[in-house]
């Protein structure tokens, strides 16, 4: 066996090798050039949430002194820091190049974005005029050189830092006729950039010619009109962002509500500590240490220098300017067979299991479910799971909707959904005036199963309906996200999913499964087992295999539990989206372990499991990925899969998924996410699943 140190890939080295896979999108030039900017634009928002999670981690193991190296895969705190930014630095500078290119491929199309220097005479009005209505009396302009510290900066907020050379003045020193000049006095200001207003400004057309200004260079533009107080003589502008640490530090007050505790952690985070700098790397450098020096930056943060625009994550709303030639073709999302508008959901539900696969189905079947049970007589209860919502949830108002018909409703609510915390309390104070009853979790653990159980009343006996997914039960991610949803009256099941939600009410009372797996009790035992079978099989000359599909894979203790499987000859297929912790390919540790990751238009979000067992393979999907936090700390539910038919559909679409040859990244021990060779014909698997859904449409209509 290989040292330790040679087993695993750092988690947090592994990530940035994702997102370097996002920024091969943005680079690849037969991806629709509008959605290039757009991978550009998720590229950076990734990128920030990473400085906030799981660089602000890295940084608190550094600080309190210890090296960090059992959780961090053998590497020291302090040095991954210092490797970590080593890389941001080279992926942000890969980056402006991609977005050089990208800007040079716009104006071949006449789309042309201008900066200050060179707007027209034409333009000169619409902006100044779009300036003064709307951007002027949203802007926040605060004069650091009259402040003996910089007030509290937003976490990644956009800034622009002025600077301005007053004009020198003559003095005279008391000799009749002449005067000494004074040093030029240096003045130090920071803008905000509004929020509230799109970063993107589309102007005017010229002829066939297209033209937008970003909004930093509006301001830039129109500064004047913010400093024409001052007896300037030369002004400059740009751009800085902070990043702060986004760890929720809840407190242990028993006289506040849940509630209470996680809203006052959010606002918490506007004053946590600092973990990353960027600048322009065009600055002067005097402005820079002006900044520096007054913001207490150390060299215990990320300090990146960086273009004239940070604040990239924005390019994910770049207009569409009515160019649809520039932007993906379209999928209209698909029905299930047999789940129709016209019909209840309830009886065909009754009488088999259906499976949804967003975003090539609709997404439309879960809010249907809920809108009937919302009216139907014989519905009595709905109990669901809620991690993230739709900014308008229909979902939301569904369950409303229920009670409002007298139905009872309870919702276990994730109030610590990172980043959607301050919307699930919002969600959480609606649901509640309006008569839902909610549970907020259980302590210590996450609730990130995606569960819903419908109780009905049927003659009389009282018969459960629901639905299982991989993903959140939200309509606007629906589009993007890749995710399965299981539509089931299987009893058994359906019982079982009732104890999840009597688990989240009475936590003290761990209770048994016989068909879901369920976190944190019982998942990685069952899945251990589910490995061992296949390693018992291998060894006895039977049929064995694994095929799995996630989004990240960081548990070193299942990543040992592949490797032993490995070795003893099952072959094991990984599909991993984003971090992925094993090595595979090594001789004498995972020679039969292959781990493709598949970055496209759409997010690669399910979770499936499929074991050999000797011909007879088992089905399942989860909520859960193979990560430390999934298995151990956080309420899961994973679910078989018994149709027969629903598991071919699985088996189909992982094969699809497997066979991609065109946006396929190979995992290896090189780490440097070589696309796996294109053969004579190309399989794009995203596009090959929508013509697999088609067809099926096609043949069973």
């Amino acid at each position: 066996m290989n040292e330790v140190k040679n087993q695993y890939i750092n988690r947090e080295i592994s990530w940035l090798h994702f997102n370097a896979r996002v920024l091969q999108e943005a680079e690849d030039t037969t991806v629709p050039l509008i959605e290039r900017l757009r991978f550009l634009g998720i590229f950076s928002n990734n990128l920030d949430e990473f400085f906030k999670v799981r660089y602000a981690t890295v940084k608190r193991i550094a600080l309190s002194g210890k090296t960090g190296k059992s959780v961090l895969g053998g590497a020291r705190a302090k040095d991954l820091m210092e490797d970590i930014t080593q890389i941001v630095i080279n992926q942000q500078t890969e980056s402006l190049r991609i977005l050089s290119d990208i800007e040079k491929e716009l104006e071949a199309e006449n789309i042309f974005i201008i900066k200050e220097d060179e707007v027209t005479v034409q333009q000169n009005d619409f902006i100044k005029n779009y300036f003064y209505e709307k951007v002027s009396p949203a802007l926040v302009t605060i004069m650091l050189s009259d402040l003996d510290e910089i007030p509290n900066l937003k976490d990644s907020a956009g800034y622009l830092a002025v600077k301005m050379t007053m004009k020198q003045e003559k003095q005279n020193d008391g000799v009749k006729g002449i005067f000494k000049s004074k040093s030029k006095e240096i003045r130090y200001a920071m803008v905000e950039i509004p929020k509230t207003i799109e970063r993107f400004v589309v102007l005017p057309n010229q002829g066939d010619k297209q033209y937008i200004i970003i909004l930093d260079d509006l301001i830039r533009y129109c500064m004047d009109g913010i400093f024409n107080i001052f007896n300037y003589e030369s002004l400059s502008a740009h751009m800085i962002k902070i990043t702060r640490d986004a760890e929720l530090d809840i407190d242990s007050d028993l006289s506040k509500s849940f509630i209470e505790k996680i809203s006052s952690s959010v606002k918490g985070r506007r004053i946590s500590e600092p973990v990353r700098f960027v600048y322009d790397k065009e600055i002067e450098k005097d402005t820079l240490k002006f900044l520096k020096d007054k913001m207490g930056i150390d060299d215990t943060d990320s300090v990146i220098p960086g273009g004239r625009y940070h604040n990239r994550r924005d390019y994910m709303g770049f207009p569409s300017l009515g160019r649809a030639d520039l932007m993906y073709k379209k999928f209209p999302p698909l029905p299930v067979k047999g789940l129709t508008h016209d019909g209840s959901l309830f009886e065909a539900i009754a009488k088999k299991d259906y499976l949804q696969y967003a975003p090539y189905n609709t997404f439309s079947n879960v809010i249907k479910l809920l809108r009937e049970a919302a009216i139907d007589p014989k519905v009595k209860t709905i109990k669901i799971t809620v991690y993230r919502l739709a900014k308008n949830s229909q979902v939301a108002s569904s369950l409303i909707n229920a009670v409002k018909n007298g139905k009872e409703v309870t919702v276990q609510i994730e109030l610590q959904a990172r980043f959607d915390e301050e919307a699930n309390i919002e969600y959480a104070e609606q649901l509640q005036s309006e008569g839902v009853k909610l549970i907020f979790g259980v302590q210590g653990l996450k609730v990130h199963s995606k569960i819903c159980v419908i109780e009905r009343l049927e003659g009389d006996k009282l018969k459960r309906y629901g639905f299982i997914s991989t993903g959140n039960f939200n309509e606007d991610t629906a589009k993007i996200y890749t995710d399965y949803t299981l539509f089931t009256a299987h009893q058994p099941i359906m019982k079982e999913l009732n104890k999840v939600f009597d688990f989240f009410q009475t936590n003290y009372k761990i209770n048994k499964y016989k068909h879901l797996i369920v976190s944190p009790h019982y998942t990685k035992k069952v899945f251990t087992k589910l490995i061992d079978k296949e390693i018992e099989n291998a060894k006895a000359g039977k049929e064995a295999y694994i095929k799995i599909k996630m989004n990240s894979f960081t548990s070193y203790k299942m990543v040992d539990k592949l490797y032993e499987a490995s070795r003893s000859g099952v072959k094991v297929q990984l599909i991993i989206r984003g971090t992925c912790c094993l090595i595979p390919g090594v001789p004498g540790m995972s020679e039969n372990i292959e781990a493709i990751s598949v970055v496209d238009r759409f997010l690669e979000h399910t979770r499936l499991f499929i074991f050999a067992n000797n011909g007879d393979p088992k089905f399942y999907i989860s909520s859960a990925d193979w990560m430390t936090r999934n298995l151990d700390f956080r309420v899961e539910v994973g679910c078989p899969i018994y149709d027969k038919d629903l598991k071919s559909e699985l088996m189909d679409t992982f094969d699809i998924c497997w066979r991609d040859n065109v946006k396929a990244r190979i995992f290896s021990e090189r780490h440097d996410n070589a696309y796996r060779k294109v053969k004579n014909i190309k399989e794009r698997s995203q596009f090959e699943t929508y013509e697999y859904y088609l067809k099926k449409q096609i043949v069973k209509a």
